[in-house]
């Protein structure tokens, strides 16, 4: 831990000074000059830092622009999304969240809640099973087929309530049906009486990096009336996408 930390430390100094040298960053983080230089060997090689032409000077590399590129994407996507959420959650009437897949996880980013809902639960930051709730079936439903047999040999198919999928089989034709009409549902798979529907966001290059989706009580969300609002949420879904700089 103490070398993780020295590490950042050592990222953190690059970040404020521009450049810095081995003494000098072993007397900003107190060690002796050799593990200074073991540290930023060890982030050099990860190109995390490089070496300033001949000056034996120490920058950040462009290792950072691609740890810092997968969340920017994210931010840009909360960014772009917020508008169209907020106008969804006043149409549909229910809360709308934006979520994208982390590690074996769906994850919500952002979160509007409509006028008529009736609890305060905050979706955000919360990681869900991906084969139970609407966003993980239509980020699963663009998946290639090996990355999405990888991920559901990681996760298993568990079964949150009575409704879950837990059949391969059944899963995969939920997901087919998803793809074909261009959203997913799902009722009551995560949690008894939540119904739920989700469509894709894609990045520039058309590859679906989020899902868009609208949640509320089953009593009043029903299956009758998600297929009648679903056209509303896959044109927010295409709206970020456009934003998003996708073309297609």
């Amino acid at each position: 831990m103490q070398s993780v930390d020295r590490a950042v430390s050592v990222l953190e100094i690059l970040a404020q000074r521009g450049e810095a040298g081995v003494s000098e960053v072993a007397a900003e983080i107190d060690v002796h000059k050799s593990t200074a230089f073991r540290l930023l060997g060890a982030l050099e090689a990860r190109g995390l830092v490089e070496q300033a032409a001949e000056r034996g000077k120490y920058r950040l590399g462009f290792g950072i622009v691609r740890l810092a590129g997968a969340v920017t994407d994210r931010i840009d996507i909360t960014q772009q999304g917020r508008p169209v959420c907020e106008r969804l959650a006043e149409q549909i009437g229910e809360t709308v969240n934006i979520a994208v897949l982390q590690e074996h996880y769906a994850i919500n980013l952002y979160q509007v809640r409509g006028p008529g809902a009736v609890t305060a639960h905050n979706w955000v930051g919360q990681l869900t099973p991906p084969h139970a709730t609407s966003s993980g079936k239509i980020l699963l439903a663009y998946l290639s087929p090996p990355d999405r047999t990888e991920l559901l040999k990681e996760t298993g198919l568990k079964k949150v309530t009575a409704r879950t999928l837990t059949s391969k089989v059944k899963l995969e034709k939920s997901l087919a049906e998803a793809r074909e009409r261009g959203y997913s549902l799902t009722q009551g798979e995560f949690e008894v009486g939540l119904h739920a529907m989700a469509a894709p966001i894609r990045s520039r290059d058309g590859e679906v990096v989020a899902a868009l989706s609208a949640s509320g009580p089953g009593y009043r969300f029903t299956e009758d009336r998600m297929h009648e609002l679903a056209p509303v949420l896959v044109e927010g879904a295409e709206e970020i996408s456009r934003r998003l700089g996708y073309l297609g």
